[in-house]
């Protein structure tokens, strides 16, 4: 895609949410249903994905990893941040990887010590990127990607987070 296509794209999106502040307000929503074992069926947009126990909680390991998921959706995120931010900026990128780490411990998760947090400790984002561009091209790009980034800004600046139960 090049930048004026991008742009022709966005350009009635961004004039609507301009006008109409309520209009650029979405909410986001995913849904699981718990299966046999102890998984949790959860529906993308492409296909159905069966979450279970990590192997370091008991899990077999044919199951995906809701902790994978995260770094997943945050690579996924951050890959195509980059993607447009560079399209927008005109910037030639031959090759791009983005990667994520996150580390944990899972003696919190199983509560075998009570002093150790449940979750990520560590989280890292490292890109590698192929082309021509200058240093400040190269910051302007990293610099935006971080902004623009939902998954990255989420986890950098969480969110209150609320809790519904309904018993059946």
């Amino acid at each position: 895609m090049q930048a004026q296509e991008l742009r022709s794209l966005q350009a009635p999106l961004k004039e609507l949410y301009r006008q109409d502040g309520k209009a650029a307000f979405i909410t986001l929503k995913a849904e699981g249903r718990i299966g046999e074992g102890v998984t949790c069926s959860v529906e993308t947009a492409k296909a159905l994905v069966e979450a279970g126990l990590h192997p370091a909680t008991g899990g077999t390991g044919f199951h995906t990893c809701s902790g994978d998921m995260l770094l997943q959706a945050l690579v996924a995120c951050a890959g195509v941040t980059l993607n447009a931010v560079a399209t927008a900026l005109g910037l030639e990128i031959s090759e791009a990887t983005v990667k994520a780490e996150g580390d944990l411990d899972f003696r919190g998760t199983l509560g075998v010590a009570k002093e150790v947090p449940v979750g990520f400790r560590d989280i890292r984002l490292a890109f590698d990127i192929k082309g021509k561009l200058d240093d400040d091209q190269k910051a302007s790009l990293i610099r935006l990607t971080e902004r623009y980034c939902v998954v990255y800004q989420t986890l950098r600046n969480p969110p209150p987070l609320a809790v519904d139960v309904r018993w059946g």
